[in-house]
């Protein structure tokens, strides 16, 4: 079993960088969190599940629950939106001997839109990859069903039922979960690579064409590069042609699609290979047929615009383009 990581300031193991997942951002919690916490934490169906969460949740408690996320050997980590930067909720990782124990929470207005799930997933393969854990722990009360679900789709499996003793669940039946690096190493080896293209629409004064995804798709309030899956079958190309036409209505062909590079990014339940393509001549105006807004960009500004992980490091090497 490896030594348990210098956690003290998070040290060589992690600075405190934030770090991303297809809709979140997960960075170290922070005191200007404070009123969102005091705000999300006060809900009872929320503080009820938890262990730890006191019910009511006073400003007081808020500060108390700050001072405990510094404590050595713990890691607490803000989610929030990467689309509008949210605070939505909380997730911590206590480490003992190399074994990690995992638990969250999201605030009430942020349920049923996949957050728990994907914070967790990211959580896991940060705790992993980034703080050398040999296996990671959970524990739910019985009768939470939703979030049992979540950590089996995460690859946890159920270990015990027992009687939990601390906090809120002392004396009360829970569940127990585990992970194991083997097990985390298995799923990760079979997740599969998605392949999609995209396309940099560059207009006479160096503008580059972004869409953002509508409410109600995943990523939604996410900038991205016109594009799409590549199906069975079909080239690169011929995909994004397709693509543009059902996106925007517009026509172009393969002689005016110049290949320029490639994103490569792991997402939690897959791989994405995203080739690039700059495009400077094509039939129509783009209008957006899929309920997306549209805008015409500097490179220079793209950063302005938040953008999916995979997209991102797209924007330095437009900028050295155009």
């Amino acid at each position: 079993m490896s030594a348990p990581p210098e956690l003290g300031c998070w040290g060589a193991v992690w600075n405190g960088t934030p770090f991303t997942s297809a809709q979140l951002r997960l960075r170290p919690l922070a005191e200007s969190d404070l009123p969102h916490l005091v705000e999300l934490a006060s809900d009872n169906e929320v503080a009820g599940w938890t262990a730890a969460i006191p019910h009511p949740f006073s400003e007081a408690d808020g500060r108390a629950y700050l001072e405990r996320a510094g404590a050595e050997s713990r890691i607490v980590l803000a989610l929030e939106t990467g689309a509008a930067r949210e605070f939505i909720g909380c997730l911590r990782i206590d480490i003992t001997e190399g074994v990690g124990d995992i638990g969250y929470w999201i605030g009430r207005p942020y349920w049923g839109r996949g957050f728990g799930g994907e914070a967790l997933k990211r959580a896991t393969r940060f705790a992993f990859e980034d703080l050398n854990v040999d296996a990671l722990d959970a524990e739910v009360m019985v009768g939470n069903a939703a979030s049992e679900r979540v950590l089996e789709k995460a690859g946890y499996a159920k270990t015990s039922e027992t009687v939990g003793a601390t906090g809120r669940y002392d004396g009360v039946p829970v569940v127990q979960y585990r992970l194991d690096r083997a097990g985390w190493a298995e799923r990760q080896a079979a997740k599969p690579t998605l392949l999609v293209v995209a396309v940099a629409m560059v207009d006479p004064d160096g503008r580059v064409l972004m869409a953002k995804r509508p409410e109600g798709k995943k990523m939604a309030g996410l900038w991205e590069f016109p594009g799409g899956k590549v199906d069975e079958g079909e080239s690169p190309e011929a995909a994004l042609i397709r693509e543009l036409k059902e996106e925007l209505d517009v026509d172009t062909r393969e002689s005016c699609l110049a290949a320029y590079t490639f994103a490569s990014h792991e997402y939690e339940d897959f791989r994405l290979l995203m080739p690039l393509y700059v495009c400077r001549v094509w039939k129509g105006t783009p209008q957006a047929q899929e309920g997306q807004e549209l805008a015409w960009v500097r490179p220079q500004r793209m950063r302005d615009y938040p953008m999916p992980p995979a997209d991102e490091p797209l924007i330095a090497l437009l900028c050295d383009l155009l």
